[in-house]
């Protein structure tokens, strides 16, 4: 089997909503476990995820937890996902679900210089995205 880069994500108090959002943009089967089913008990964290994960039908893989009581958290700024290749329709799909909602466009979903559609957008979580489509003809996308 070949080495997966697969990005995981930290939440403050949010996780299992953002993981919700996540797999109605991506498809796939989720998995979550709270704190509370692994030793917190009846504690602050309980109801907390302490693991979530995301596999879609598309081969991604996507994780996520929310941070423990006493954990610092830093909102979102510490990750950018790219999206990259030549589907389309599926990348569109995917973009126009993450900017929506309380999403936030940095850079429309465009033709660029390179000759692929690229745009950026930060979901209603805080997590930022980048989609590149590939150009028609192109054989490797950028990003």
């Amino acid at each position: 089997m070949a080495s997966k880069l697969n990005p995981y994500i930290g939440f403050a108090d949010d996780a299992r909503q953002a993981m919700e959002f996540y797999k109605d943009v991506f498809g796939g089967t989720l998995t979550m476990s709270t704190f509370g089913e692994y030793g917190s008990g009846d504690g602050p964290d309980k109801d907390k995820i302490m693991h979530a994960q995301l596999e879609t039908d598309a081969g991604f893989t996507l994780m996520g937890s929310d941070a423990p009581e006493g954990m610092e958290h830093s909102k979102g700024s510490a990750i950018t996902i790219s999206l990259s290749g030549d589907d389309r329709d599926e990348l569109r799909g995917y973009w126009d679900k993450l900017s929506s909602g309380g999403g936030t466009v940095t850079m429309p979903l465009e033709k660029q210089m390179w000759g692929d559609e690229f745009g950026m957008c930060t979901d209603q979580y805080g997590t930022a995205w980048m989609v590149n489509i590939a150009g028609e003809g192109q054989g490797q996308s950028q990003g």
